[in-house]
């Protein structure tokens, strides 16, 4: 069997990033995203530069049976997973009954339910070898309940919750497990939500910067990670209560997605 990092949502921005990153470490990499074109783009310099095995997967997440598909294929292909990277993941924004139904259901299927079924899947043989880890790609909007990002936040929260409820469990046992939870990054993630007034606070930083530093938050063990200073200040230094006057007082900041706001 050979060890493998495995990053979803590896065609393009943080995913891509983790690759590269990963590669440079000297780790062998299964990538998995929708579309195979871009990871193969990706993976063909990583082998030449770093003389690593790059595996490409091909799955949507948002199918119910993904992450049985991705752990069946990498058992097929003999690989087993040390570090899994739970990436993957798009948001929606607007009033919520504007938003399809449909499009709502699959962000929650790629943000929430892949990154749980993944786990599931892929932590027990971890436990058993004693040794591996997990990172999973929250956001600083699950920190609070966000307006006009109602689905998006609220599946954040459960993602940063999850990961610090496993890492609880998991700290003495030999498995990592680290929350990502950033701000603005420059990926596609903007073109895919359909506004880059979805920065809230309009401040980006890149890919890079990010993951660097979660990398470095994971080998310290650190639960979770919020990179950059206004970022870490916003999460941790805003009240939390009461929650009405923060739901309501969130929709102040948030509604300039609204082009009639």
């Amino acid at each position: 069997m050979t060890e493998i990092a495995l990053i979803t949502g590896a065609s393009s921005g943080l995913g891509a990033e983790f690759a590269r990153q990963l590669a440079a470490r000297g780790r062998n990499l299964a990538l998995v995203a929708r579309s195979a074109g871009p990871m193969n783009d990706l993976a063909a310099p990583l082998r030449e530069r770093h003389d690593v095995r790059v595996e490409v997967i091909k799955q949507d997440l948002a199918e119910p049976d993904a992450a049985a598909r991705v752990a069946e294929e990498l058992a097929a292909r003999g690989l087993e997973t040390e570090l899994l990277i739970n990436n993957a993941g798009f948001g929606t924004c607007g009033r919520f009954e504007e938003i399809p139904a449909q499009r709502d259901h699959d962000q929650l299927m790629v943000n929430v339910v892949a990154t749980t079924d993944l786990t599931h899947a892929l932590v027990p043989a971890m436990l058993r070898r004693g040794r591996g880890a997990v990172v999973n790609v929250a956001s600083t909007a699950g920190f609070q309940p966000a307006a006009y990002f109602a689905v998006y936040s609220a599946g954040k929260a459960f993602v940063l919750n999850f990961s610090l409820a496993l890492w609880s469990e998991y700290r003495d046992r030999g498995v990592k497990v680290l929350a990502l939870c950033p701000g603005p990054v420059e990926t596609p993630f903007f073109d895919v939500i359909g506004t880059r007034k979805a920065a809230v606070n309009g401040r980006m930083t890149t890919p890079e910067r990010v993951v660097a530093k979660t990398l470095k938050a994971l080998d310290r063990n650190r639960g979770y990670v919020v990179p950059g200073m206004s970022n870490f200040a916003g999460a941790h230094l805003q009240p939390r209560r009461p929650r009405r006057l923060m739901a309501r007082m969130s929709r102040l900041v948030t509604r300039k997605v609204l082009s009639t706001a």
